[in-house]
C-alpha cells in the first residue's frame, strides 16, 4: 500500500507535480511560454487547489515581466469598460 496516496487526495498530488513542472520551466529553464501554458493548464484541471492559486500568481508575474506596464494598464481599462458597459 502506498501510504502517501492514502493521506493525500490524488488531485492534490497531481496538482503539486504539475506546479513543480511549471515552476521548473519558469525559473530553472527560463521557458516563460511553456511555464505560462503549464500554469494555465493546472488552473483549468485543478481549479480548487492551492496550486491553482499559486499558478495564477505566477501567470501575473510572467505577464508583468514581459508586457510593458502601459499595455497592461490599457488592457485593464478596456476590460473594465467592457464589463461596465455589459451590465454584468
Amino acid at each position: 500500500m502506498n501510504h502517501r496516496s492514502a493521506r493525500e487526495p490524488t488531485g492534490f498530488n497531481e496538482a503539486g507535480r504539475l506546479y513543480a513542472t511549471a515552476y521548473a520551466a519558469h525559473y530553472a529553464a527560463k521557458d516563460l511560454r511553456g511555464a505560462f501554458e503549464l500554469y494555465r493548464s493546472l488552473m483549468a484541471t485543478h481549479p480548487d487547489t492551492p496550486e491553482a492559486g499559486y499558478s495564477q500568481s505566477q501567470i501575473l508575474n510572467i505577464a508583468n515581466a514581459v508586457v510593458p506596464k502601459q499595455k497592461i494598464l490599457d488592457a485593464q481599462v478596456e476590460l473594465a469598460l467592457a464589463y461596465l458597459e455589459s451590465g454584468d
